[in-house]
């Protein structure tokens, strides 16, 4: 609540340093309305032109379906090698020190400065037959560059720091006094990661994996060189709609944005029930 002052009995209240409710709800809807409802709103009604008939034709396509499938198959992939792999990360950049840690802490930001198509040439580059890791990967009969896995390995790389710098906090703010409560009662490692350090950090590690995941899905520019854009094969939902665009068939672009819209804010959703569903059970634990 405001604090109130008194002068000859009356109550005033103090006045705040942002504006009123009705004025910043108000800018919040505006802003909201120009940056996001507004294109989306357009968004929907664009496929409105092909009718239902042929919206369904267009999205149940055989291109379409193999590109939605790569899109979203890849993207839960990659954010769940980052789910895995950033909290790792995460972990020992909190709790260990050694030789150039700021290297490496700062290396994690580097997908979020790197220009996503220079970060397709680079991968591209390293895992094409004839390059560094790919010459060697090769002879054991595996293929990265221009495949699906390379779709898979772009979106990974991509999204590793979204997972690594929304668990990272959470890890620094982490008591040790509960780890060695946990030791004291007889807890070995494993039991006090699965039942202390787990449930602590679920809401954090469910909001990195949602937003490796999103971004993900729409990723482009990382992906195009490394995919070989092969349709039915390494074709992404992206590099599809651009295609249609292209081809001056707007409504069908925007109808496989809207499958991609829709998709992505029913994953969203319910990755955002989970992660209430677990602040809460942390809550009645504490």
């Amino acid at each position: 609540m405001k604090p109130a002052s008194s002068f000859l009995g009356v109550q005033w209240r103090q006045p705040s340093v942002l504006p009123g409710f009705g004025l910043t709800l108000g800018f919040t809807i505006f802003y909201l309305s120009i940056i996001v409802l507004i294109p989306l709103a357009a968004l929907l009604l664009r496929p409105a032109e092909l009718g239902w008939s042929g919206f369904w034709s267009t999205v149940t396509a055989p291109r379409v379906l193999a590109a939605l499938r790569l899109s979203f198959g890849a993207a839960l992939i990659g954010a769940v090698i980052n789910g895995i792999f950033g909290l790792i990360t995460a972990w020992v950049l909190v709790r260990y020190r050694f030789p150039f840690r700021p290297l490496v802490d700062a290396l994690i930001d580097l997908p979020f400065a790197l220009p996503t198509a220079v970060a397709g040439i680079a991968l591209t580059t390293l895992y094409a037959p004839n390059g560094w890791i790919g010459g060697l990967l090769g002879p054991l009969g595996i293929k990265v560059a221009f495949t699906p896995l390379g779709v898979a390995l772009a979106l990974t790389f991509i999204g590793l720091p979204f997972v690594v710098r929304t668990v990272q906090p959470v890890l620094q703010d982490l008591e040790r006094e509960i780890e060695e409560a946990s030791a004291s009662l007889g807890a070995g490692r494993i039991k006090t990661f699965r039942y202390v350090i787990l449930p602590t950090i679920a809401p954090a590690l469910l909001t990195g994996f949602a937003l490796a995941f999103a971004r993900a899905v729409g990723e482009y520019g990382s992906v195009i060189f490394i995919a070989g854009n092969m349709p039915m094969r390494s074709e992404i939902a992206p590099l599809l709609i651009v295609i249609k665009l292209e081809q001056y068939d707007y409504a069908g672009a925007a109808a496989i944005a809207v499958v991609m819209l829709a998709v992505s804010f029913l994953m969203l959703l319910v990755l955002n029930l989970l992660q209430r569903w677990a602040r809460r059970h942390e809550e009645a634990r504490s």
